[in-house]
């Protein structure tokens, strides 16, 4: 068996190991593994993500007992989620323990599931982790249940929620990243250009997978899961991504040029599907 073809037997096995340990701790509730391993695109640098599910806080002295012994061990780091980050000493493989209310949950399934509320770029992506999970422990059977319950279609006011929240902020609006972009090209500001260009994106995303009803998957590798995904994609989409990138912080990439034509091509495919009425203007939702 060659490397390659072992290396997810091993991710796994970390994982198993560890979810093992938080077993053992009453305030746990359950232990899922996600995040890269568990979609098409992991490699031999994924990380193995583990979320771990909480009735109450684990003391930050029992998680660093579950991960003595390992190199580079980093212990309650708050910087996104509260998480710690260790070296599997016998494995090599980067372990990154992310800790959840299991409360929080719930509200965050039940925000775009029951409420159908939007965010700026990203909006379904805790719903999209919750359904790409593998269950590694769960007490009671609470972690079965919640991802049975996200197991639902997709909502069609979520739909149409987060499209008419992203859409106007990429061109439509006066504060329109578009325009935030021109002001920055305009001084040479490559910083901010690369900022709001990123802003861009992350909403275009946004827009383009609720269009084709599909959950957002994070921001890693989103060029492929749209490739791999989506049955409705704009025209030259790969091309033009790509292009617009690639000009930021030129002397003269055109980035606005290139902005435009990316978003021509995402209201044409809008209009297609009858998502807006005309060209950069979307349906009242």
């Amino acid at each position: 068996m060659t490397a390659e073809k072992s290396e997810p037997k091993v991710g796994l096995a970390v994982a198993q190991l560890v979810a093992r340990q938080f077993a053992s701790l009453p305030q746990v509730e359950a232990v899922a593994l996600a995040g890269s391993r568990m979609s098409d695109f992991s490699d031999a640098e994924s990380d193995v993500d583990l979320y771990v599910y909480v009735t109450e806080d684990i003391p930050l002295k029992t998680r660093a007992e579950i991960a003595a012994g390992s190199p580079r061990a980093e212990i309650g780091n708050a910087t996104w989620e509260p998480g710690d980050e260790w070296i599997d000493a016998d494995s090599g493989l980067s372990v990154d323990v992310m800790y959840r209310q299991v409360s929080w949950m719930e509200e965050q399934l039940d925000r775009v599931l029951v409420h159908h509320q939007a965010s700026v770029g990203y909006s379904t992506c805790f719903w999209y982790n919750l359904l790409h999970s593998q269950k590694l422990f769960d007490r009671s059977g609470w972690f079965a249940n919640l991802q049975q319950r996200a197991g639902q279609p997709y909502p069609h006011e979520l739909r149409r929620a987060i499209i008419a929240k992203n859409l106007p902020l990429l061109r439509r609006n006066q504060s329109s990243y578009l325009h935030q972009i021109e002001l920055a090209a305009a001084r040479e500001d490559a910083v901010s250009v690369n900022h709001r260009v990123a802003a861009l994106l992350a909403s275009y995303f946004d827009v383009l997978l609720a269009v084709n009803e599909l959950p957002h998957p994070g921001e890693k590798r989103l060029m492929q899961h749209a490739r791999a995904s989506c049955s409705k994609l704009p025209r030259e989409m790969e091309p033009q991504v790509s292009e617009l990138i690639g000009s930021v912080g030129g002397p003269d990439g055109g980035t606005v040029a290139k902005v435009n034509a990316l978003l021509d091509n995402l209201d044409e495919l809008l209009l297609q599907e009858k998502v807006t009425s005309e060209g950069r203007r979307p349906l009242v939702p």
